[in-house]
């Protein structure tokens, strides 16, 4: 794998996949089941090395962060959601049990399902309220390009190599260096999620001490973090996110993956990365480029997602 910031060209996929709207009226079976086998295609395409892996008993330090990190198993990114306010054509009791799940409305009489706006409005309006808050407050607040990935080297901060997590994948400099690099740069992390893993030392050491009570106030659209988290929130939102969001917002997660280790302390070359050396004026304008790509692609994806939303009668607070 490489770091070039997106292996496959989102537009075509996306185009294939289908464009996230699917119009008024009920949709025909003959349309929504290619749109479904695409998304399914896709997600195997993005998924199954990391299951052979976790058959294996193997682990990969970048790709397979998406599923320890995040509580979403591969069978729900593969369930298609054409989005709120879509009606879908059952011609077939194979259809028909193929949206008999959670937060759809099946009528029998005449054949169709579509997203039950209303149970799931119940289920999960106050979360998706916070989340649609969050992607707001984000969305208008100005971009910080300053921070450089330190949070990684702030989370092996003073550690022994047995404290360390990805004791399979070695320092590119030595503990002391290592170490150095945290002391000589300005720590910036406005993330809570990233914030907590550092290590007792480091914590001090952040200008900022984000909480998760104060996310809404703080995050920032250059947070590298916050950009990833965009497929969480995709898929917190469950129906209401349709697939082809949800995908944009998990290629996002891992590109972004991608440049946050090729960033950070560890020395990923035997796994196919690149390094990008935060440590030094090059990297740190690499580092401010990408970040800089991967915030306009999330700002966009904030968009979409707050659309969703807005759709499901969701608002901020």
């Amino acid at each position: 794998m490489t770091s070039a910031p997106s292996a496959t060209p989102i537009a075509t996929e996306r185009a294939d996949r289908g464009s996230g709207h699917l119009g008024d009226g009920v949709v025909p079976a003959a349309v929504w089941r290619p749109l479904r086998d695409a998304h399914e295609a896709a997600i195997g395409e993005r998924t199954d090395a990391h299951i052979a892996r976790r058959m294996r008993q193997e682990s990969h330090p970048v790709e397979d962060f998406l599923f320890t990190y995040y509580p979403f198993k591969v069978g729900q990114l593969k369930k298609w959601h054409p989005g709120p306010s879509v009606r879908i054509e059952l011609p077939t009791e194979a259809d028909r049990r193929y949206f008999d799940r959670r937060w759809y409305r099946i009528d029998d009489d005449r054949k169709v399902a579509e997203v039950d706006l209303d149970s799931w409005g119940a289920d999960r309006g106050d979360g998706a309220k916070f989340i649609a808050s969050l992607l707001a407050s984000t969305l208008h607040r100005e971009a910080n390009f300053g921070c450089f990935g330190i949070h990684e080297w702030a989370m092996v901060y003073r550690l022994t190599e047995e404290e360390r997590r990805h004791q399979q994948v070695p320092l590119r400099l030595s503990p002391a260096e290592t170490d150095a690099v945290v002391e000589g740069h300005r720590i910036q992390c406005s993330h809570h999620d990233a914030f907590r893993f550092f290590t007792a030392p480091a914590r001090p050491l952040n200008t900022l001490q984000p909480s998760r009570e104060g996310m809404v106030a703080n995050e920032q659209p250059g947070c590298l973090h916050a950009g990833m988290d965009l497929y969480k929130w995709a898929m917190k939102i469950s129906p209401i996110a349709d697939s082809d969001l949800v995908v944009d917002c998990f290629d996002l997660a891992l590109d972004i993956r991608t440049l946050d280790m090729e960033a950070s302390p560890y020395d990923l070359r035997g796994w196919g990365y690149d390094v990008v050396a935060i440590e030094t004026s090059a990297g740190k304008a690499e580092y401010m480029a990408r970040q800089k790509e991967f915030s306009a692609r999330a700002q966009e994806l904030r968009q979409r997602l707050l659309e969703a939303l807005a759709a499901a009668g969701v608002h901020p607070r």
